[in-house]
């Protein structure tokens, strides 16, 4: 199965359920929005010696991420604006994918492959963790 097809199936069923049993009055849904890798970053910023994020020290300069949207911020968009009870939209995917020195490849040492998925250097997770705060209050 394509893998946004799934996603899209995934997402709709935890919105039908979020539809169906919760209570805006008495409850704040959250949903965090699509965390980004850099395994393409060749394709994405343009440089050819890039592969990938490893090495990679510096974000993405400027304000706009050169490899476009991620597919599945589409699948977000749509099944969340399909929804009958309100859900914050923590949007977290561009300012992750600015941000390519944060994942832990350059900071891992020896460590063999490549880690793209995950996010190490303070700062991001710590961001994510801010617009959280922002939106509870």
């Amino acid at each position: 199965m394509d893998r946004l097809v799934a996603f899209n199936k995934g997402l709709t069923t935890w919105a039908k359920w979020v539809d169906a049993n919760i209570n805006p009055a008495a409850t704040k849904v959250f949903f965090q929005g699509i965390s980004p890798t850099h395994y393409k970053l060749r394709e994405q910023n343009g440089d050819t010696n890039a592969k990938n994020c490893y090495g990679q020290t510096q974000p993405v300069s400027g304000s706009t991420y050169p490899g476009g949207p991620v597919p599945a911020q589409g699948v977000v968009t749509s099944v969340l604006g399909a929804m009958s009870k309100p859900v914050h939209l923590l949007d977290i995917t561009l300012l992750s994918q600015l941000r390519r020195d944060a994942h832990p490849s350059a900071y891992s040492g020896d460590h063999p492959g490549m880690d793209c998925s995950h996010w190490c250097l303070a700062g991001l997770p710590d961001t994510w963790n801010q617009i959280l705060y922002a939106a509870l209050l």
